[in-house]
């Protein structure tokens, strides 16, 4: 069962703050990694898992944002040396961006909660995530730096959704 997504993207809901005011802006490629049960989403679940997390990071390229979902069986998954069919691990890499001070990294977990508890809390499931941040000097992208956001370049990017030589 497909949850409703609130009104408008993540990043424009009361109390969840616009990427350019809580990342960085020099340095978030994110890149998600869901580790889940074998069955606790349906393809459907994963699009609007996706695309929710697309829209945290409204003032990216979407095409920065990647999500990959890896299914693990209860025999591979062990959560304090027990087997677990009930636990969804996230990890998070920012390439891109990085969030500035603890407030912000409060209200960015918070709005992540939000979006993702539909599909997990409220379906029983145990979860934890993590946010690693990368320096953007270490970041390609079809072996071309990426370009500083606010730029002329920056905003092709954007707004072609795709990298381009400049």
């Amino acid at each position: 069962m497909q949850a409703s997504p609130p009104d408008g993207p993540p990043c424009r809901q009361p109390g969840f703050p616009e990427t350019s005011s809580f990342l960085h802006p020099e340095k978030t490629m994110p890149l998600w990694k869901i580790y889940h049960p074998e069955n606790a989403f349906s393809d459907e679940d994963k699009q609007a898992i996706a695309q929710r997390i697309t829209a945290v990071y409204c003032d990216l390229p979407r095409f920065y944002v990647g999500v990959v979902f890896e299914a693990v069986a209860r025999t591979s998954f062990f959560i304090g040396g027990e087997p677990a069919d009930d636990f969804v691990r996230i990890s998070v890499d920012h390439i891109a961006r990085q969030i500035r001070d603890e407030e912000t990294k409060t209200r960015f977990l918070e709005g992540v909660r939000r979006q993702l508890s539909p599909f997990i809390a409220d379906r029983g499931l145990r979860w934890e995530m993590h946010v690693d941040e990368t320096p953007f000097s270490l970041w390609s992208i079809q072996g071309l730096r990426p370009p500083v956001p606010g730029t002329p370049e920056g905003e092709k990017w954007r707004l072609d959704n795709r990298p381009a030589a400049y």
